[in-house]
């Protein structure tokens, strides 16, 4: 029960991640505030969630669109007004966007991409933020992803997105030093949900062959099961994390476990953060 008395909002949780991360926190005696846009298959998720959770857990939802500031702004007051305090926050909504060649795609569904991964982001941490500074704790967890660290072609708008929501992590982890609260994200790995279902609709005369057949691959092998995420976001949303901030994690790749031993050494290192590579760092001395 690592997260027994806590509060957690989690932001597109009708299925796939965001519902096996809502599920755990209530495992962990969470009491959980879901939402997403499509509402039946929220309140669907919502009963599931009541099924597993403990005498005193409450499990609330709400129909949100996380690109629009006001219905943000309506779900932190709302989560507040009903447990009167939230401790945790997981952005997970997310699309794919647009694919394609930058010259094909609708510019719109670039743009709107943006606003859903990347604003989205915004509008929760700027909302909660002054409710966290107010109590002096708060655990905010990012859904970032391989987007952010390595170019996507043909899929555009979710690498930007994403590349920004790690670079804004850093930046609010700054900005609240002093405060309690430890921000960061996590790249989950190669996931088998709708998003991978969304790549081989599209085919690879959208996504490119090589990402592709990559896709194709990993439909195969199964991908890395939901549940390694789901342990990274509920270490990071506990106190076994506390002082942790300002990093990109991957949940597949990284020694996350052992960070705890390593506060001291991961403060004054720029260890699992987004930096511009120079010639010294690869060993060339260019002019």
């Amino acid at each position: 029960m690592k997260l027994k008395g806590r509060v957690a909002i989690i932001t597109g949780a009708n299925q796939g991640l965001g519902e096996a991360i809502a599920t755990e926190f209530v495992r962990q005696g969470a009491g959980v505030f879901i939402c997403a846009r499509n509402k039946d298959k929220l309140l669907a998720v919502k009963e599931k969630l009541e099924q597993v959770s403990g005498r005193g857990q409450k499990v609330c939802a709400m129909a949100v669109d996380v690109s629009n500031e006001a219905e943000v702004e309506k779900l932190i007051n709302a989560s507040i007004a009903e447990f009167n305090h939230v401790d945790i926050l997981v952005n997970n909504a997310g699309i794919y966007g647009p694919m394609g060649s930058i010259e094909k795609v609708d510019s719109g569904d670039w743009v709107k991409t943006i606003e859903i991964n990347l604003c989205g982001v915004f509008y929760c941490c700027k909302h909660i933020i002054v409710h966290m500074k107010k109590n002096n704790y708060g655990k905010i967890i990012n859904l970032s992803g391989g987007g952010a660290t390595a170019p996507l072609p043909f899929i555009s708008a979710y690498a930007a997105s994403k590349a920004g929501v790690a670079r804004l992590t850093e930046t609010l982890a700054g900005e609240c030093n002093g405060f309690g609260i430890d921000i960061n994200s996590i790249a989950p790995g190669a996931l088998n949900t709708r998003l991978l279902d969304e790549v081989l609709f599209a085919g690879p005369q959208a996504v490119g062959n090589d990402f592709y057949e990559k896709a194709l691959k990993q439909k195969k092998d199964g991908g890395v099961p939901l549940e390694v995420g789901v342990e990274l976001c509920v270490f990071l949303a506990s106190s076994e994390s506390d002082g942790v901030t300002g990093r990109l994690i991957s949940a597949k790749w990284d020694s996350w476990k052992s960070l705890p031993n390593r506060r001291q050494e991961l403060t004054k290192s720029d260890i699992y953060t987004l930096r511009r590579i120079t010639p010294e760092d690869r060993g060339k001395k260019w002019d």
